[in-house]
């Protein structure tokens, strides 16, 4: 039985990603793995180069009696999203990612895994690296900051490419191909807060955790419960029973993931504990019951706390909170009219963060429709405003239009059904890749995206199937074959 990365087939693919799972890489963070790249390339004298925000793209001939063919680009990003479980203990600055093989699968030890892209960017520079591969001039570009928002491909030059056939190792359903996807943009709500002098009640802390989470594109449509919204809603049940106070809030991590755990710090009286603590976990045992066949894991905590880190804030303010919160829309707005199962427009209710004197909501809406996304944008705008907070819209990201005639496409449609004896797959998807910036910025690129399987991304469940790898690796040098 396999039990080693370095055991798995391909292994010049497997080798490179135990390199990504030592090399910190968290969104903002991927200076050292870019160096990893440009090293690399360098010792293959390659051509190779990085902008000003760390993009980096690298040139290869084409193969012997293939040097004038078209150019062909492999694109992946260098970035991870940074996921663990509470419980874990793991610097993601500078511990590797402990990666086990369990069946047919590769998965971390309670963190995200970060396949997703780097199992994409491993198979370039395995690509990059084979001097037996029959292929056209290629060049691999690896693009940093994709997760919070895409903002390094937003800033690649106007002159960083030649190529306009474009393969994005960037999908995560081994047999399907991916031609198009949703914009998306994040909305930023700052509610004003007043501190109210310490009282003499005792402080506790409320916590839910042992959600799903994941990917709050692919999975939005996948009735996982938000750990945000869940505790907002046992907090206004329990406080139509019992009075308390609101010191702290806070839940979610990242913008692009369904938030798994949040917590909130509450003073109450000693006599009204016992009331508090029966209203908490009846309010837990109705959410239980409603997400029993989703969220297995799902779990209350509440626990004295030893220090309360900050005085609580007014009544009204922490009713405007709550009610804010659970106002939100998260989940699905609405489904593509054409495209069966593809969610047109979702908003997740990523992030809250409770600081001194205000309390910060991050949401992040996606949709295929730029006029929709303004509309739901425009919903958190207005329900914001009710609640007297302030609202940042953030500059977007445009969506991927699905071009049925697209030549690679087509392309690589016939040479699936050659190679694996069945019809591919083609969707779009409710998620951000990179193709709809890198198309807008470079007029006339045919673009693709396919890669091996990947569950659960943006989770600590994230897992690869192996035995997909294998099929991706295939697939993509016969690819390269076939365009030479």
């Amino acid at each position: 039985m396999v039990e080693k990365l370095e055991e798995l087939k391909p292994g010049n693919l497997w080798k490179h990603f135990e390199m990504f799972l030592k090399i910190p890489r968290c969104s903002g963070n991927e200076r050292a793995i870019g160096d990893y790249v440009l090293d690399f390339a360098g010792n293959l004298k390659l051509d190779c180069k990085r902008d000003d925000v760390g993009n980096v793209v690298v040139s290869k001939p084409g193969s012997p009696g293939h040097e004038e063919g078209e150019i062909v680009v492999l694109q992946g990003h260098l970035d991870m999203v940074c996921e663990k479980n509470s419980d874990v203990d793991h610097d993601f600055t500078k511990d590797p990612i402990k990666a086990i093989v369990k069946d047919d699968w590769v998965q971390a030890e309670g963190t995200t895994l970060g396949a997703d892209n780097g199992i994409g960017c491993s198979a370039a520079l395995a690509i990059m690296e084979d001097e037996n591969l029959v292929h056209p001039p290629m060049e691999f570009l690896f693009t940093v900051d994709e997760e919070t928002g895409l903002t390094g491909a937003r800033k690649i030059p106007a002159d960083f490419l030649k190529g306009r056939r474009m393969l994005n190792l960037d999908s995560e359903d081994e047999g399907e191909f991916t031609i198009g996807c949703a914009g998306g943009a994040d909305t930023i709500i700052s509610l004003p807060l007043e501190r109210e002098k310490t009282s003499d009640k005792e402080g506790h802390t409320i916590k839910l955790s042992g959600f799903r989470g994941g990917h709050s594109g692919i999975d939005i449509n996948q009735g996982r419960g938000n750990a945000i919204k869940l505790l907002a809603r046992i907090l206004q049940q329990t406080l139509s029973r019992v009075s308390f106070e609101l010191s702290r809030f806070e839940g979610g991590n990242l913008r692009n993931a369904i938030p798994r755990e949040a917590e909130a710090q509450v003073l109450i009286n000693p006599s009204d504990l016992e009331e508090f603590l029966d209203a908490t976990k009846e309010s837990f045992a109705e959410i239980k019951n409603e997400f029993n066949a989703i969220e297995k894991d799902a779990a209350l905590k509440v626990e004295k706390s030893d220090e309360v880190t900050e005085n609580p804030i007014p009544s009204h303010s922490m009713k405007d909170l709550i009610n804010l919160l659970i106002s939100l829309p998260h989940g699905v707005i609405s489904m593509h009219p054409e495209i069966d199962g593809l969610v047109e427009t979702s908003n997740n209710v990523a992030v809250v963060r409770m600081q001194k004197d205000k309390t910060d909501i991050i949401c992040s809406t996606r949709s295929s429709v730029s006029s929709a996304l303004d509309a739901a944008r425009g919903v958190l705008s207005a329900l914001s405003q009710l609640a007297g907070a302030n609202v940042t819209l953030e500059e977007g990201y445009p969506g991927w239009s699905p071009d049925l005639q697209s030549p690679i496409l087509k392309t690589l449609k016939e040479i699936y059904k050659r190679v694996f004896n069945t019809e591919p797959e083609v969707a779009a998807v409710h998620a951000g890749l990179e193709c709809g910036i890198i198309g807008e910025k470079f007029p006339g690129m045919d673009m693709i995206s396919f890669g091996p399987t990947i569950q659960h991304p943006h989770s600590p469940d994230e897992r690869i199937h192996i035995g997909s790898v294998e099929k991706f690796w295939s697939f993509l040098t016969t690819i390269l074959e076939e365009l030479a």
